[in-house]
Order: C-alpha cells, then sequence, then structure tokens
C-alpha cells in the first residue's frame, strides 16, 4: 500500500524541491496551494509549477481566515503587519485537513533552517509544528537532517538519507539541488509579504485604529492612489491616473466622491461620515491634484445625491504633509 502525503506548495523553488525529494521516494503526493491575498495571481505560479512536476495540486482560498489573522495575531507581528507564525499555523492547518481528507499520513513543506528570521528559526519550526497539531508529522526535507526525526522517517515512509541538511538564506544550494533533481523553472524570489511593504503597513495599521475591518476591498483600495487621513471620522483616497480613478468609482459603493468640475483631475474617494468641514477639505485635496491652478469648482456625490462648491482653493503643502498616510 503506497503512502500518500500533502505537501504546502508556492511554486517557488523550495517548495518545488521538497515535492519532487517526497516524489522520488515513491511517495504519492498531493499538492496544496493556500491563497492570503486574492489580488495576486500565485496561484497561477503554483499551477504551473504542479503541471512540471506531474502533481495534482489543490488550492484553497483562505484569505478571510488570514485577514482575521491579521488583524489579531496571536504571536506578533515582522517587520510590517506580516503575522509570519500565525499565517504559517493557519496554512499548516488546512494542509492538515486536506491530509485527513485525502487520506494521508504526513505533510511535508519546502521550509529551510534559518532561511526567514522570524518564522524558521527552530524555536519557530517547533512552535509552528505544535500549534497546527501535526506534532511528528510535518517533514521539511530540505533541512530534515539538522532537525529532529519525523514519524515518516522513524516508520521508514522516506528515507531520512535521502533528505538534505540546508540552512541559511543562501540560495545556492537550492539552486545546485534544482540542477541535479531536473527542477529547470522556478520564479525568481519575490519582494515578500505583501504586508511588509511599509507603506501598506501604514495605512493598514490606519485601519485598525480607526475601527476599519480588511477585507477583500479594503485590501484593494489600501493599494491604490494616495492616502490622507481629515480626522478620526474621514479619510481621503485620491487616484494617481485613469486606472486608479476607475478602481476607485468602481468600488465607491455608499462613499462620498469628489471632483474638480471642468478640468482634469482625480477621482477622491472619502471613506467615513465627514462633516461639512472635512467634506470641504476634501474638495482642497482634489483641487490640489488638479490641473486647474488654481480655485476650482468641485462637485461631490453620494448615493445618488449631488452637489457643487464653488471658489474651493487647493490644500496646502503643509496639510497634505500631515494629513498623509
Amino acid at each position: 500500500m503506497s503512502v500518500r502525503a500533502v505537501g504546502l506548495f508556492s511554486g517557488g523553488l523550495d517548495s518545488q524541491l521538497a515535492a519532487r525529494l517526497i516524489q522520488m521516494q515513491g511517495v504519492e503526493v498531493v499538492l496544496l496551494h493556500c491563497i492570503t491575498d486574492p489580488l495576486r495571481s500565485s496561484g497561477e505560479v503554483a499551477e504551473r509549477a504542479a503541471e512540471r512536476l506531474g502533481l495534482p495540486l489543490r488550492t484553497l482560498d483562505i484569505s478571510q481566515e488570514f485577514f482575521e489573522v491579521v488583524r489579531s495575531p496571536r504571536f506578533g507581528r515582522g517587520s510590517g503587519m506580516n503575522p509570519c507564525l500565525d499565517c504559517r499555523i493557519l496554512m499548516l492547518r488546512k494542509a492538515k485537513e486536506v491530509m485527513e481528507e485525502e487520506g494521508a499520513r504526513f505533510v511535508f513543506t519546502g521550509e529551510v533552517l534559518g532561511q526567514r528570521p522570524m518564522s524558521q528559526h527552530r524555536r519557530a519550526l517547533r512552535l509552528v509544528e505544535k500549534e497546527s497539531g501535526l506534532e511528528g508529522l510535518l517533514l521539511r526535507p530540505l533541512s530534515a537532517k539538522l532537525l529532529p526525526p519525523t514519524v515518516p522517517e522513524l516508520e521508514g515512509w522516506v528515507d531520512r538519507e535521502r533528505l538534505y541538511d540546508l540552512s541559511g538564506r543562501s540560495r545556492k544550494p537550492q539552486i545546485e539541488l534544482a540542477r541535479r533533481l531536473g527542477v529547470t523553472e522556478y520564479p525568481s524570489p519575490a519582494g515578500g509579504c505583501w504586508l511588509t511593504d511599509p507603506t501598506f503597513s501604514s495605512r493598514l495599521r490606519d485601519l485598525f485604529s480607526h475601527g476599519g475591518t480588511l477585507d477583500g476591498e479594503q485590501a484593494l483600495l489600501l493599494r491604490v492612489g494616495r492616502h490622507f487621513r481629515l480626522s478620526d471620522r474621514a479619510k481621503v483616497i485620491v487616484g494617481r491616473n485613469r486606472r486608479e480613478n476607475s478602481v476607485l468609482m468602481e468600488h465607491r459603493g455608499d462613499r462620498l466622491t469628489v471632483q474638480v468640475v471642468d478640468f482634469p483631475g482625480p477621482v477622491v474617494l472619502v471613506e467615513g461620515e465627514p462633516s461639512e468641514e472635512e467634506v470641504l477639505k476634501a474638495a482642497s485635496v482634489a483641487v490640489r491634484y488638479s490641473d486647474c491652478g488654481g480655485k476650482a469648482k468641485v462637485r461631490w456625490e453620494r448615493d445618488g445625491e449631488v452637489g457643487e462648491m464653488d471658489e474651493v482653493g487647493p490644500a496646502s503643502e503643509e496639510e497634505l504633509s500631515r494629513w498623509r498616510l
């Protein structure tokens, strides 16, 4: 009777190598790709890599659960708003569920000891294994010889001697291993988790500090335009080009929008419940980023209700600096 395993799979170099190593030991492999960011096409990368390996791939959108983890991580955050340990635990809990559904005996990943400072040191690896409910059943083929033997090794489902002892942040050993294993296509290292971006992190902190909720739409809006916090109850997003203006209009819902009349300019989306003074401030921001060069007429709209303001002057650089997120 063949042994089946579930591999957590990004489609990157390390996860491909781990899958190939387990596949070469005669284990029946099912790959699992978890989507935490519905706005990125990570699933396509994973699909192409799985096809090259000739392995079946299951894809799960776990973004809603991930957003909850982002708001209240149990084990802290990294350099930005990235809850690395909680994210890993969430993915591995999903892998455990798939393992049980598939009748598999263990889970494996492409993690390398010491590669990521927050989530891949020894204590973090042990914590993740325990919290995911996979104690003894979580194999890391690339670093297995540096870690305690797992059940798959002790039971002989895999041969520990055919696993590896990689560690550290250099990719050279993986690239050499890829050459030997015939893994010829893999993406270059990406810029990291989207939650590590300083600008996005600052905007997300502001959202949470003002009682907002992260969901798919907010994840999109936090990436678009220039953001200005006018007060505790009002924030504006200013489109920087035609595409962003279109995004803001598409996702305005019941929010107030402001635009300059008679001159090219941005869509300004106002979030919250602005006062009349704050609507005027939003209008001044719209004027500042328009082509009018001075005062202008500004049109506002919300839920079919429309109004205009005459002779609105542009926001000053000092005001923009004070409001900018």
